[in-house]
This record gives C-alpha cells, structure tokens and sequence, in this order.
C-alpha cells in the first residue's frame, strides 16, 4: 500500500514539473505566446493562474509528501 502511494506521488510530482518546464520552454521558444514575459503562456495564464501563482506552495507540499513517503519505503 505505502509503495503504491509513493509511485503515485513520483508521477503527480514529475507531471507538475514537466507542465512548468513545458510553459517555460513554449514561451521561450517561441511557440505559445506571452506578452508580459513571465515564461507562462497567456493562454494558460487565462485559465490556469492560480496553478502558477501556487507554484512554491504546490512544488513545497509535494516535496514534503515525496520525502515523508520515500522515508516511509525506506
């Protein structure tokens, strides 16, 4: 049961930093666009603010999550 709750929280973990490193990267690249150069796209921006203005706070919880489970495994 704890193995299966520490796989879930990696995948949520690594998902959340891929979607932060893909707005960075999009706008970068210039495929997305972003006019108040944020590095978050502004049609995400739109409809998703509040994902990106939580991101210390969301990046934070997950990683006291992942360290209590990986020190449950282990």
């Amino acid at each position: 049961m704890n193995t299966d709750f520490l796989v879930t929280i990696i995948f949520i973990t690594i998902l959340v930093i891929f979607i932060y490193w893909y707005a960075g990267y999009s706008t970068r690249t210039g495929k997305l666009e972003d006019k108040n150069q944020n590095y978050i796209p502004d049609s995400w921006e739109e409809n998703f603010s509040w994902f990106f203005s939580l991101k210390g706070l969301i990046m934070f919880v997950l990683g006291l999550v992942l360290g209590y489970s990986i020190h449950g495994v282990i």
